[in-house]
């Protein structure tokens, strides 16, 4: 009888709106998670799911086989991977360090030198869905980085996700990421624009919602913010600070890449004016209540 293999030990580092949700369903699935996470009150929600609470990024790293993060930006992303006091320079040589966020091909290329350089194997996991797929373990997960390091947690990216791709050795997923959300932040100020003109026009609110859910513009998207709307409820799932955020990130590798992307910097000019006018929080989805105001829609 072949005798089972001991469960990954796993290190997680940034217990927000997306790593709490993943932190737990890989605790569901099995997996013994030491988290970290310089808020108390995150600390302290995935603890009481069963995490280890972890002292420091070294704590969390040194022993673990598997490090994941996720983390808000390139500045703090850059920090916590590559600091004196960050994972690479406590992980362990062979360790596999997962990286959820949405941050810039160029400093995720810097990340990966450093990782070469420490026998680090370096995946870029970067994941499609908000805080409510994550709960429910629906994220679609973009991968690239050593394939063997990819079929050794596919497990654990089966347990946060329900749809995985792997895309390359180097930052295949991290584009990927940027063109989904190119996508999305587009589709946001197409509703937004499409919802203002048939509403200043004179069409109900609820049937134009129905219409659209039940068209052939029926994404993904707007099946899931058709409830929320018919509400006129803004409430963030993905705030509209941090979806410019990954806007800017896209305008950049655009602006390196020289591709003009003059849909998405209309939209940012939106997102900006939504931002300026106290909208920063809400939804990025109150783009609609932004055109509304620019309409004289009441």
């Amino acid at each position: 009888m072949n005798e089972a293999k001991p469960a990954l030990r796993v290190g997680f580092i940034g217990i927000g709106n997306m790593g709490l949700p993943m932190g737990t369903n890989l605790l569901k699935a099995g997996y013994p998670v030491m988290a970290f996470d310089r808020a108390e009150d995150r600390l302290a929600a995935i603890a009481a799911r069963g995490a280890k609470r972890g002292e420091s990024i070294e704590h969390v790293t040194r022993d673990a086989d598997v490090i994941f993060t996720s983390l808000p930006n390139d500045a703090i992303f850059r920090s916590v991977a590559s600091g004196d006091d960050g994972v690479l320079a406590h992980a362990r040589e062979g360790a596999i360090f997962m990286d959820t966020s949405t941050v810039s091909p160029t400093v995720s290329a810097e990340v990966a030198q450093i990782a070469s350089k420490r026998g680090v194997r370096y995946l870029r996991t970067t994941v499609s869905g908000n805080g409510v797929v994550a709960a429910a373990a629906a994220l679609t997960v973009m991968a690239s980085g050593p394939r063997e390091a990819y079929e050794t947690v596919l497990p654990l990216i089966h347990a946060i996700g329900r749809r995985a791709f792997y895309l390359g050795e180097a930052e295949e997923a991290r584009l990927m990421k940027l063109a989904v959300n190119l996508m999305i932040s587009v589709s946001a100020g197409m509703i937004g624009e499409a919802l203002t003109l048939g509403r200043k026009s004179g069409l109900d609110w609820l049937q134009m919602l129905e219409v659209l859910a039940s068209s052939h513009v029926a994404s993904p998207m707007v099946l899931y913010k058709a409830p929320p709307l018919k509400e006129r409820d803004f409430t963030s799932t993905m705030s509209a600070i941090t979806q410019t955020k990954d806007v800017d990130l896209i305008l950049d590798c655009a602006a390196e890449s020289h591709v003009p992307l003059h849909l998405t910097s209309a939209v940012r000019g939106l997102f900006q004016g939504l931002i300026s006018t106290g909208g920063g929080d809400d939804d990025y989805i109150a783009l609609v209540k932004h055109v509304e105001a620019l309409s004289g829609v009441v």
